[in-house]
């Protein structure tokens, strides 16, 4: 076997005996390679099993916040709120084996009953993989680096717009960050939270772990999948009805992208009042009708009126994100409740 086969081997092996030594797996397969040769093939097979290989130097890097894989060929990335091609390209061996590692440890299986699989790297930084016949000219990666910010709520808005945020999260208003992908909603959410008092008490519930809440008393909670076996489920839906069993001075959703809409909804208006989330939407308005389908959803067989009318006692203000063409994101739009409608209190370029 040459060099690179028995990287190959050792590693393979190492995926069903993770607790196996490298060096003892390498000795059995092939004794005779010299001690040197040997120390160098266990020092690239940990390398493999440790590191993300190509993927590595751009993880070193703190201003590349995406990285992505379209099949063979180049390596894109984000940096800056901008996407460039990189010289680094991969064939579909390496890419197969990227996939690997990015999916074992994390307990995920990628095949072709499960060709999207979702996934969190021990960093925090968030995986998604599809691969054929899905993905076309695949296997697809997606990382979305785990790189959020400790940004100031001034860096999003101006004085009066911080200021009417703040007002909000003092008087326990309850608060929903919208905005499109990649606009910077999380990072938003994480500034607007740091104003909650300290001797108040927040659960998070996430899909993905992103929040770096600088808070002394914070309960963090995540979703899982089901396993290989089908079991195992715990969804943001499960996840929100238990935050609310923890006594939560405040409630802090990630992001509402399903049916759990109606029990956040629920929640708001039963007392659990200074909730914070955000929303894919294009602008309040459209939060609104957004968060008004998903909760729909969720209400089993509940008519729209009585959604609605939920919907806007629940929600107080909505504050939308959106990232310009330079690559900054910054605050646009301030809008909040008043008597069922939606009033804007502050928008992008006013005195």
């Amino acid at each position: 076997m040459t060099e690179a086969d028995l990287i190959d081997e050792v590693h393979r092996l190492l995926l069903d005996q993770p607790d196996a030594d490298p060096a003892d797996l390498l000795v059995n397969l092939a004794p005779l390679v010299p001690i040197d040769q040997r120390a160098d093939i266990v020092r690239q097979v940990e390398a493999r099993r440790s590191g993300l290989g190509a993927l590595d130097p751009f993880f070193a890097d703190p201003t590349i916040s995406e990285v992505m894989i379209n099949g063979p060929g180049p390596i894109w990335i984000e940096r800056h709120g901008r996407i460039e091609s990189t010289q680094v390209e991969l064939d579909r061996t390496e890419i197969d084996r990227l996939v690997e590692r990015l999916v074992t440890p994390s307990g995920r299986r990628v095949d072709q009953r499960s060709p999207c699989v979702d996934g969190r790297l021990g960093d925090g930084s968030r995986v998604h993989v599809v691969i054929p016949p899905v993905a076309l000219d695949g296997p697809y990666v997606t990382i979305r680096r785990f790189v959020l910010r400790k940004v100031e709520l001034g860096a999003f808005v101006d004085g009066v717009g911080a200021a009417i945020v703040r007002d909000a999260i003092a008087a326990r208003r309850s608060v929903i960050v919208s905005g499109g992908t990649g606009s910077g909603k999380t990072t938003l959410l994480n500034a607007i939270a740091a104003d909650i008092c300290e001797n108040e008490r927040l659960v998070t519930v996430e899909d993905a772990a992103e929040l770096q809440l600088r808070h002394p008393h914070v309960v963090r909670l995540e979703s899982r999948p089901e396993t290989a076996e089908g079991v195992g489920l715990l969804t943001i839906r499960d996840l929100v009805r238990n935050a609310l069993r923890m006594r939560p001075d405040r409630l802090i959703v990630g992001e509402v992208r399903g049916n759990e809409a109606f029990d956040l909804m629920h929640a708001l208006n039963t007392g659990h009042r200074g909730c914070l989330s955000t929303v894919h939407a294009n602008s309040p308005i459209d939060a609104f009708r957004r968060l008004e389908g998903l909760a729909l959803m969720g209400g089993e067989g509940l008519p729209l009126e009585a959604v609605r009318s939920q919907l806007w006692s629940a929600i107080d203000v909505v504050v939308h994100v959106e990232r310009g063409s330079d690559g900054r994101r910054k605050v646009t739009s301030i809008a909040e409740v008043v008597d069922d409608c939606l009033h804007e209190r502050w928008s992008h370029g006013a005195s």
